[in-house]
């Protein structure tokens, strides 16, 4: 019975010092990211002005109707076209 007392106190010592030595790790971790976003801030992109959508020739427009109206037999339609 000694022996097994033993072996649960050396266990929640054990225990404890583990979960004592995260919770360092944790708060030291958080407070190394606190001051590195402090020191070094995050870049921010330029935004981009959006362009206006290219108009399409009405030739071209012609062309694609007709291929897309040939190859499904006068069931498809085109109803918007833009520049990828």
């Amino acid at each position: 019975m000694e022996n097994l007392g033993l072996g649960l106190t050396l266990m929640a010592i054990g225990m404890v010092t583990v979960f004592a030595i995260l919770l360092i790790v944790i708060n030291l971790s958080n407070v190394l990211i606190k001051i590195v976003n402090k020191v070094c801030p995050e870049e921010k992109a330029p935004k981009k002005k959006a362009a206006a959508p290219a108009k399409i020739d009405v030739a071209v427009m012609d062309v694609i109707k007709a291929t897309v109206a040939q190859i499904t037999g006068g069931k498809g339609t085109v109803t918007n076209v833009t520049k990828a």
